[in-house]
């Protein structure tokens, strides 16, 4: 191996490196699996500067595969498996010249796409000789943007081994947290445990099974978990830590997690495609205050209650958009913050603001209030255009057991009646049967 970060591996020997299923693969033997990648790309002749899809489940052969494709130099775009119209949209605007799949059985298919990409961003990667990543946003409440980073700024962030840890996976590669998640874990010498099935069943047995010390994961998928009652069934004893982000946590969701796992200490996490993730310090796990860390190659301002960050590590720019970036170097995350001396408040993205009639509705604290309520187990508000006041409040519920809807209905008014202002009760709710979030489990809003 050439590239320092893989050299390191070298110095984990027999250590478990990939747990996936029944299979444990240590570092001595995922060495073996990347070298067999990068025999398999010379044969392709997939060279340096290459622009090429990873697209897969999480598997040994994923993990494999990207760090082949970083030593070789490429520029990956991975990818999950995909409809296929929006397969065929991502590979046009990331101009896609390789495609690597690989199936369930961990068997890999090349195909050439017949494209030359030329783009800048491209460009200038190749000139420098160094590994890209291209990342697609989730697209929750537009077109998706495709970001371009320095694969080198990257990895740069990730330090010599000090702290092993067992690791599950839960964000796939084509998230800057399922990429931070393996790398992290592959820097200091720890297991990255994959799963398959990313249901709260498999999950949970799977950390019990194979003893997960780390669970980095969602506010969207831990309210399924309160939901499953999984927690009965396979108790968590390795659980050390749960992290959360790329959505606001519920408070109500935050407090309930904390009786049910008393000895587990949660952190909420702070990160885009764009930047990376951000070193963060949360106040107290039963709080949503964190400090953002102004070290470490990150730097933030607040202008007009919106968070803007200025990261090392930050992306080249878009491949289908201007980039948001100011003079100095600041990106416009969108984020609205409050603040309390050092510590911020992350209340939502500007976008997801509901404007009634002039006043602002931030949808999370609405959605906590109804999480209170009664045999309701999940909840999403947004936006939904009136002729009167422009907007109006809309509230979309996932039940814990099935029950007459007018009776959801009169008590889900009656207690948001009780507490909040009149023009942030929902006046359009709705019972749904549906899951309310996105395949990355984060909620899904959109004004209609």
């Amino acid at each position: 191996m050439s590239h320092p970060f893989l050299d390191r591996f070298k110095l984990f020997g027999d250590a478990d490196a990939v747990v996936f299923g029944n299979t444990t693969t240590s570092y001595r033997d995922l060495i073996e699996v990347v070298e067999d990648w990068r025999a398999y790309l010379t044969a392709n002749g997939v060279g340096r500067g290459d622009v090429v899809t990873l697209e897969g489940a999480s598997s040994l052969q994923t993990c494999a595969g990207l760090l082949a494709l970083i030593d070789r130099g490429a520029l990956v775009i991975p990818l999950t498996t995909l409809p296929d119209a929006k397969r065929a949209e991502f590979l046009e605007v990331a101009e896609a010249e390789t495609t690597i799949s690989i199936d369930d059985a961990g068997d890999r298919h090349l195909a050439r796409t017949g494209r030359r990409a030329g783009h800048e961003l491209y460009g200038r990667l190749r000139e420098a000789g160094r590994a890209g990543l291209v990342l697609f946003s989730s697209g929750t409440t537009g077109r998706s943007k495709a970001s371009v980073l320095d694969f080198e700024k990257v990895l740069a962030r990730y330090g010599e081994p000090s702290r092993p840890n067992r690791i599950l996976s839960f964000l796939n590669l084509d998230h800057i947290g399922g990429v931070n998640t393996l790398l992290h874990t592959f820097s200091q010498g720890g297991a990255i445990v994959t799963v398959a099935d990313r249901s709260a069943e498999s999950v949970f047995a799977t950390v019990a099974r194979h003893r997960v010390e780390i669970l980095p994961t969602t506010p969207t998928f831990l309210n399924m978990v309160l939901i499953s009652g999984v927690l009965d069934r396979f108790p968590p004893q390795s659980l050390k830590l749960i992290t959360y982000g790329t959505e606001p946590m519920p408070l109500r969701t935050l407090e309930r997690l904390k009786k049910e796992l008393p000895d587990v200490r949660f952190k909420q996490t702070y990160g885009l495609s764009e930047l990376g993730i951000l070193p963060t310090r949360s106040k107290s796990d039963d709080t949503l205050w964190l400090k953002l860390g102004n070290t470490n190659g990150f730097e933030y301002k607040i202008v007009d209650d919106v968070l803007w960050v200025r990261s090392d590590m930050a992306m080249l720019g878009y491949l289908n958009a201007p980039a948001p970036f100011d003079e100095e170097g600041f990106f416009n995350t969108q984020d609205v913050v409050e603040t309390d001396g050092e510590y911020l408040r992350i209340l939502g993205r500007r976008s997801e603001i509901i404007n009634v009639g002039g006043e602002k509705v931030y949808p999370t604290e609405v959605e906590n209030v109804l999480l209170q309520v009664p045999n309701v187990a999940e909840a999403t508000v947004s936006g939904h255009p009136s002729p009167v006041t422009g907007m109006v409040v809309r509230a979309t519920l996932l039940l814990a057991e099935e029950e007459d809807e007018a009776t959801v209905l009169r008590r889900v008014r009656r207690h948001c009646k009780e507490r909040l202002e009149a023009f942030k009760v929902p006046l359009i709710i709705e019972i749904s049967a549906d899951d309310l979030h996105s395949d990355r489990f984060k909620k899904i809003r959109s004004a209609r």
